[in-house]
């Protein structure tokens, strides 16, 4: 059964492609034979496709299409022998260029995992031959860096080459006499990348001026371009965050230093975005750990004055009622004292009014007569 699918993967600091590495580990530790037909696209405009017979289980075949550091890359017969070498290299035994390429891609590749090494050798391989894009990239920046020390350098022959790993991040190698110049033209749209950007470019030159730094490569940094820039095309030499610079002297592309260089130019452009984004991040977490901070702060004072504005209520309330009852106090003794005296003058008012002889008086002349009545009546049980 064919499988047919499409995988996305971002650019990162690795030379080896994660998601192909992953493909061909599976392919690699696969009990059974299996047909696959995959698809796989990275940032820069880098296209993979893995494809494996199950007539076969052990071929698979990996053809590539990258776009070109330089015009000169590809040569009227493909890569030049010695990009060749470095893909072969990888493992003579189990990697085969096939020629032609593929259609649509400028490498194809046979490999043949009954051949690789046993045990964790057989993993390396596999990482290298995923990082074959990075080789192939590297390849003719390597060949330049060589060229350091050869005597067209000493004549002043060559004028900038314009190498663009990523699109839209072109840089430029100035040759000259005794050493290599590596230009970085630095472009961002928000402001305040703009801001970080240049910071952090400021402080890369005072690290580098440093004792503990010298044997690293000097940089420099402008708002302008570097005089070996003079003729190139104006879009290249727009910018919004200066240029940057670096002296290549031939100690820093001895031995293993070549491919350090090498690769440490080729993601400058990514190690500097990703510095600006992690500060950027940074900066936005403390600003909103802060904003946090002072909003409980003030929320905290607003329940305190609260709590103050209760607590002086509360007493000033029961002031009030102390107050009240103090001075009541006499008022109700006053009032008391007056009620009982209004009170014993209303008794005496409401009292029998006695006069001497009255009594006799009352019975002599205020005698109320009695009355019969002629009809009588009959009580009723």
């Amino acid at each position: 059964m064919r499988k047919k699918g499409i995988s996305l993967s971002m650019a990162c600091l690795e030379r080896a492609s994660p998601a192909l590495k992953e493909i061909l580990l599976k392919l690699y530790h696969a009990n059974k034979s299996t047909e696959i037909d995959h698809h796989l696209y990275e940032f820069g405009s880098v296209e993979y496709h893995i494809q494996s017979s199950a007539s076969d289980e052990h071929i698979t075949y990996l053809s590539i299409s990258t776009p070109l550091l330089t015009q000169e890359v590809l040569l009227p017969y493909g890569f030049s022998h010695r990009t060749k070498q470095m893909v072969t290299a990888i493992c003579p035994d189990a990697v085969e260029i096939i020629e032609p390429a593929k259609e649509g891609y400028q490498l194809t590749l046979r490999l043949d995992f009954a051949k690789l090494p046993n045990g964790k050798d057989s993993l390396k391989v596999i990482a290298e031959i995923s990082a074959v894009q990075a080789r192939i990239l590297s390849s003719r920046l390597k060949e330049i860096l060589m060229n350091v020390n050869s005597q067209d350098s000493y004549q002043g022959m060559y004028k900038p080459i314009k190498l663009v790993y990523r699109p839209s991040e072109p840089f430029f190698i100035i040759i000259q006499p005794q050493k290599i110049i590596a230009v970085f033209p630095i472009h961002f749209t928000d402001k305040p990348d703009v801001i970080i950007a240049t910071t952090f470019f400021q402080e890369l030159m005072d690290v580098g001026s440093s004792e503990k730094w010298a044997k690293a490569p000097p940089c420099c940094w402008s708002p302008i371009p570097p005089p070996g820039l003079r003729g190139e095309l104006f879009e290249d030499l727009s910018t919004t965050g200066g240029f940057v610079s670096f002296e290549i002297s031939p100690r820093h592309v001895k031995g293993k230093k070549l491919d350090k260089t090498v690769w440490s130019l080729l993601n400058f452009y990514a190690y500097v975005k990703f510095h600006v984004k992690s500060t950027r991040s940074f900066i936005q977490r403390r600003m909103r750990k802060r904003l946090e901070g002072l909003v409980e702060l003030l929320h905290k004072r607003n329940i305190k004055v609260e709590d103050e504005e209760e607590e002086k209520r509360r007493h000033k309330i029961q002031g009030f009622k102390c107050t009240i009852r103090i001075a009541n106090l006499p008022k109700l003794s006053v009032l008391k004292r007056r009620y009982n005296g209004f009170s014993r003058t209303i008794k005496r008012i409401r009292s029998r009014i006695r006069i001497h002889g009255f009594g006799r008086f009352r019975h002599r002349w205020l005698k109320i007569p009695k009355f019969s009545s002629s009809m009588g009546y009959t009580k009723l049980e």
